[in-house]
């Protein structure tokens, strides 16, 4: 079981700039994160409650969610599974770790990974060594969960991967594509030099080199839908009560009680 727990701590305060509040941002992300997890019946259960969270939102990004919950209800569970698993685990294109697209499988990637985990640890989470810090998902769960400001900052310095991501989703034509919509209106909109970074990750691509990851494992290495996800109290960035389902994984002890490594 993957050990993840928060302690207390102050709420930092978003940078100027975003149009949505912390609440909304909020049940935004907690909504992308848990429609970005392997598709079950748990999740069929809470499509009437994601319903309510992104009718709260902003339209730019309550209708990308709201066309994805569509397509979700309507296709066979199998078939959301197996297109879940062609999409994401088989297309390296569609990677839901943000540090592969600038970083590829190479050494560097390894400290990409470390500034997500330590991001966390001061945002009062804690995640155990066999789970990468950088699934999309994760991320935002952080945010809705933990620490709104942190995620974004997080989110904002692989804003171009992110922006890889939906560009490749919406290639395939996924459905996922939505969510990443839905997940890039809750940030600002692109300046040149983003833009500059999307075009020259997307000409380039990520490097190839295997090498320096220890300890972490590889994308290939870890499907999207097998990482564990923790049971933390829905709480906004303010402490207030979210109307959305806990997420799927059990709540964990502390890490001086469970001997949980950062």
């Amino acid at each position: 079981m993957s050990a993840r727990t928060r302690s207390p701590k102050t709420r930092r305060r978003l940078p100027q700039g975003s149009s949505l509040t912390d609440r909304q941002l909020v049940l935004a992300w907690q909504s992308a994160s848990l429609l970005l997890g392997y598709p079950d019946e748990e999740l069929l259960a809470r499509a009437g409650l994601l319903r309510d969270a992104a009718a709260m939102l902003p339209a730019s990004v309550a209708d990308p969610l709201a066309a994805f919950l569509d397509h979700l209800e309507i296709t066979p569970l199998p078939q959301l599974a197996a297109d879940f698993v062609s999409t994401f685990d088989h297309q390296k294109r569609c990677c839901l770790y943000l540090t592969y697209f600038q970083h590829g499988d190479t050494r560097n990637r390894g400290l990409a990974l470390l500034r997500f985990k330590t991001a966390y640890r001061e945002g009062g989470m804690v995640l155990s060594d066999d789970e990468l810090p950088d699934h999309l998902g994760v991320v935002l769960e952080f945010g809705a969960t933990a620490d709104v400001a942190g995620a974004r900052v997080l989110l904002l310095e692989h804003r171009a991967g992110l922006e890889l991501l939906r560009l490749a989703l919406e290639d395939a034509h996924s459905p996922w594509a939505r969510v990443l919509q839905a997940v890039s209106a809750t940030l600002p909109p692109l300046a040149g030099d983003d833009r500059d970074a999307v075009m020259k990750l997307a000409a380039q691509g990520p490097p190839a080199e295997e090498v320096g990851l220890a300890p972490f494992a590889t994308a290939d290495a870890m499907p999207s839908h097998d990482l564990p996800r923790t049971d933390m109290p829905q709480t906004g960035s303010r402490g207030g009560p979210v109307s959305l389902p806990s997420p799927t994984y059990q709540p964990a002890s502390s890490p001086a009680k469970n001997g949980a490594r950062d």
